[in-house]
């Protein structure tokens, strides 16, 4: 005897959705609240092992894996893998947060803790939430929507102003100078909004800048204690 098929169009619906939502909300609170401090650093999937940007990420989440920091990255290939190695090398806390794509294969070997989101603006509160900075290496347009989305947090107010670094002045110039510019010069942003990010040539560099911002906020919440 056949039998009957189950109606599972109710998973389809608004409501179930928003519980799928929360489900995802849950366990990433869940799984990344004791991460300790940690930076996340963005770039392009695309980036070869062979790339020296791809060497370049390697090196800077071992040295802030040495100095205590778990790495962050959206747990793919390229520039995700390379600091997910990095970080997993130094023996440093090594964490992918992944997107379910069609293209996407999952997170890369290097990966310690890894995390599956269906929806990237859940995702993306995970990356700003236990993150004390921001690294971004040159990219395309999802590293692009990470950058605009962490400088618009902080620029309104809705999370700390932390390290928001560019790595790699060449490739960045074209876009500073254009919102200098056209979005500063029409005043579409405030002079004083350039701030709120600053371009990194240096591996050491970006490693003292985010340091430094971390002991400068721990010793601030110890003096309000």
């Amino acid at each position: 005897m056949r039998q009957p098929v189950a109606d599972t169009t109710f998973l389809e619906s608004d409501a179930w959705r928003a519980l799928r939502i929360m489900g995802e909300f849950v366990e990433g609170f869940d799984t990344l609240a004791r991460l300790g401090p940690a930076v996340s650093i963005f770039g392009s999937a695309r980036t070869k092992p062979d790339d020296p940007m791809y060497q370049q990420a390697r090196e800077l989440a071992a040295k802030l894996s040495g100095e205590g920091f778990t790495v962050i990255t959206g747990g793919g290939p390229g520039i995700m893998e390379a600091a997910n190695r990095g970080a997993k090398e130094a023996d440093g806390v090594s964490v992918g947060l992944a997107i379910e794509l069609p293209r996407e294969k999952g997170p890369n070997p290097y990966v310690d803790i890894a995390q599956y989101y269906n929806y990237f603006f859940v995702r993306k509160t995970m990356f700003v939430k236990y993150a004390q900075a921001f690294v971004i290496f040159p990219g395309g347009f999802g590293t692009f929507d990470e950058l605009f989305e962490s400088l618009t947090l902080v620029q309104t107010g809705k999370i700390d102003h932390f390290p928001i670094i560019l790595y790699d002045s060449s490739y960045w110039s074209g876009l500073v100078e254009w919102i200098k510019a056209e979005v500063v010069g029409r005043g579409n942003v405030s002079e004083g909004d350039l701030d709120l990010f600053r371009v990194c040539d240096a591996i050491d560099e970006i490693v003292e800048v985010i340091s430094a911002s971390y002991r400068e906020h721990t010793d601030a919440d110890q003096q309000d204690i």
